[in-house]
């Protein structure tokens, strides 16, 4: 019997395990959307909602618990700033698991994880800048 045993292991190892879920968390918080496989959608959706509950509180000891959590200082002031204020009047829910087909190499279900009323400018939005910079200091 499998009583109280919750999450997938994702074959790895729970240090791995963690630090994966931190940066797809951080990824998240930048894009607003990411693709991934399905089973790492759906264990991420749940932290990511805790996430955003912490946002929301805006308290010095939620940024620190987020910022143990998430690892990247960036994602967490763009966490705290932008969705704790968009998602003040929102009860839960505040991401959204699409499937989207299966991948070409292994036939992995793969799937969209999206913030719940994101900015449609958001994704790639870094990657963007990023060129535009470079594309100035090639004319320059």
């Amino acid at each position: 019997m499998r009583h109280g045993i919750a999450h997938r292991k994702l074959n790895r190892t729970a240090s791995h395990r963690k630090a994966m879920f931190a940066n797809m968390a951080a990824s998240l918080i930048e894009h607003e959307q990411i693709v991934t496989t399905l089973p790492k959608a759906k264990e991420l959706k749940p932290l990511m909602d805790k996430l955003v509950t912490l946002a929301k509180r805006g308290d010095l000891h939620a940024r620190r618990q987020a910022i143990a959590k998430v690892r990247n200082k960036d994602a967490v002031k763009k966490l705290f700033d932008v969705f704790g204020e968009r998602y003040k009047d929102r009860n839960g829910g505040y991401t959204r698991v699409l499937k989207a087909g299966f991948r070409y190499g292994d036939n992995a279900p793969r799937a969209v994880i999206e913030l719940v009323d994101r900015n449609e400018g958001a994704k790639g939005a870094a990657d963007r800048a990023r060129h535009q910079a470079e594309q100035e200091l090639v004319e320059a």
